[in-house]
């Protein structure tokens, strides 16, 4: 479990915007926090996967996928801003996060 701290959410922002800015050939301008990732974006839950991925390795996080899917199902992800707030969750609380 890793400390959260303001430039944490900062650094995941950035990720997250450049991720799906390449991902969806946008301009990181172009993207918000109340971006609809399917909607607006034309986003996928493959893209998600990927992105969990690089943030597993980035914070060497010891969460399981299936766990991420379990929590993901009670609390759906829909904007950017969401994905965001879901991704300090988990690297805050790891495989803790179906405590929440």
């Amino acid at each position: 479990m890793a400390q959260i701290t303001e430039s944490t959410r900062s650094e995941v922002k950035e990720i997250v915007l450049e991720f799906f800015a390449e991902e969806c050939e946008v301009e990181v301008s172009e993207i918000s926090e109340k971006s609809n990732i399917i909607g607006d974006l034309d986003g996928d839950s493959l893209m998600f996967l990927e992105l969990i991925e690089i943030f597993k390795k980035k914070y060497s996080l010891n969460i399981e996928l299936k766990t991420i899917g379990k929590y993901a199902v009670k609390n759906p992800v829909k904007t950017i801003g969401e994905l965001i707030d879901m991704q300090m969750l988990i690297i805050e609380h790891e495989n803790n996060i179906l405590d929440l």
